[in-house]
């Protein structure tokens, strides 16, 4: 009877603001968690005299966490409640954080990380299928773009925090202060978010249970993990066995495709994917995600390499795009509330068509000056489709499928930014003419530079085509 008991409560203690503030300070948590342990990679290699091949799973078992469940656990909040499974996925992260602080080897560091990983793709997927619970429709828009404000800041923090507390305290201390912030979220989302009465009423008669598709979340998580492991391994080379494994992803595909198609209760319903709306937003996240990953793959070598810059400087240069993110995500989403989401999408993807031709052309005419520009440009763009490209999709979506629909959206950027990395790296070497882009020419590495740029317009061209044609004029314009 808790959980009846729970639910009645909610509302007396639920507050607007602080519910925002619980689900930001949570997207925060998740974004944080992504990138600070990146730079103690070479600290870890030391500390447990591992090779860095082996220290690099510190970082992707903790994405493939997220990748393989984050459709999953979107789909098993709209069962038994959003609210009591974020509430269980900041305690396993901030469990999972503790743990890995303490780890006294690396195998039990990545299983710590992995589990930190599943908590984290419960605070993603949930983090934006609450909105619709907690802020009026009419300024969606802003509270979308204040979590990709928080997004920015925990992806721009995570590097710098990282170094700073590995330099001070050991590299035990960074997952401590996930450890802390996890709680703090945790403690602010038991107080604010409300429960759902139906989902929590439902789950307590064992009703929801039963509903729940085992075999096609197996499915997806190791399809979706082939795929990841495709594009991930053999450090941009690849080979036969990235070709099983994504060939393996193809098959896993299929075979979900006809599971959902046949049980009583799909993980995914297929008319999902047959909505004009829902399937033009996930096609241009996934190309919008691939573009956006190639800034960082690309920027670190073309600051370096053809600009002659510094670690420090490099660094500081590269800041510019999170730094700028977080400054215009929430100006983003206010757009988008008073000028609507389909026209925003549009004069997103348009920004970032210029961005991506400013990247291609300026730094080689202007050095840093061009190169800071262009990002100036690209960020503000990208901020703008994605506020309104989660308002158009969370819009309208039927309260029971809000977690399935918001993994879903999740997931295709996380997969853009997977297919990025491979991909756009890849297109990066050829036209440098050489494998090893830390030996290039300064001239060659410039013109890797142009020629992966004038791709990436390109995609975000695909994309602005498919917004356009898509069914976005006759979907969810408000």
């Amino acid at each position: 009877m808790a959980d009846i008991a729970e639910t009645r409560a909610a509302p007396l203690r639920h507050s607007a603001a602080g519910a925002l503030a619980s689900l930001s300070l949570a997207m925060l948590v998740s974004s944080l968690g992504t990138s600070i342990a990146n730079v103690a990679l070479p600290t870890l290699s030391v500390a447990f005299a591992a090779s860095f091949a082996a220290v690099q799973w510190v970082v992707l078992a903790y994405l493939l966490a997220i990748t393989m469940l984050i459709v999953s656990v979107g789909r098993f909040g709209d069962l038994i409640g959003r609210r009591r499974l974020l509430i269980a996925g900041l305690a396993l992260f901030s469990a999972a954080s503790f743990a890995a602080a303490f780890a006294p080897s690396l195998a039990l560091l990545i299983a710590a990380r992995a589990a930190q990983g599943l908590g984290a793709a419960v605070m993603m997927a949930l983090t934006i299928a609450f909105i619709g619970e907690t802020v009026p429709k009419e300024r969606t828009g802003s509270a979308m773009g204040l979590l990709g404000t928080m997004s920015a800041i925990g992806t721009a923090l995570g590097p710098s925090l990282g170094g700073v507390l590995i330099a001070t305290l050991g590299w035990r201390s960074i997952f401590l202060v996930n450890a802390g912030l996890g709680a703090a979220a945790l403690l602010a989302a038991w107080r604010f978010l409300p429960a759902g009465e139906a989902t929590a009423i439902r789950a307590f008669h064992g009703e929801a249970r039963g509903h729940f598709d085992a075999l096609g979340t197996l499915l997806l998580a190791a399809t979706l993990a082939a795929y990841a492991l495709s594009m991930t391994m053999g450090h941009g080379h690849f080979g036969g066995l990235n070709v099983a494994l994504l060939g393996g992803a193809i098959v896993g595909a299929g075979l979900f495709v006809v599971v959902e198609a046949r049980v009583a209760s799909p993980l995914v319903k297929l008319a999902l994917l047959r909505d004009p709306v829902l399937a033009s937003s996930f096609a241009m996240n996934a190309l919008v995600s691939t573009v956006m990953m190639a800034t960082l793959v690309v920027g670190p070598f073309f600051l370096s390499r053809a600009l002659g810059l510094g670690d420090a400087t490099t660094g500081a240069v590269l800041s510019i795009g999170p730094v700028v993110s977080a400054l215009c995500g929430v100006i983003a989403g206010r757009v988008v509330d008073r000028l609507g989401a389909a026209a925003m999408v549009v004069a997103g993807l348009i920004l970032m068509v210029a961005g991506c031709v400013a990247l291609a052309a300026l730094p080689g005419l202007f050095g840093v000056a061009g190169y800071a520009a262009a990002i100036i440009l690209l960020t503000p763009g990208y901020q703008l489709f994605q506020a309104a490209n989660n308002t158009a999709v969370m819009a309208d979506v039927d309260r029971s499928e809000r977690g399935v629909v918001s993994g879903m959206l999740n997931l295709s950027r996380n997969l853009g930014l997977v297919t990025g990395t491979a991909v756009m790296g890849a297109l990066f070497a050829f036209a440098v003419g050489t494998g090893n882009v830390a030996a290039a020419a300064p001239a060659a590495v410039a013109h890797g530079m142009e020629f992966t740029f004038v791709i990436a317009a390109g995609l975000v061209l695909v994309a602005t085509v498919i917004a356009v044609a898509g069914g976005w004029r006759r979907g969810r314009s408000a």
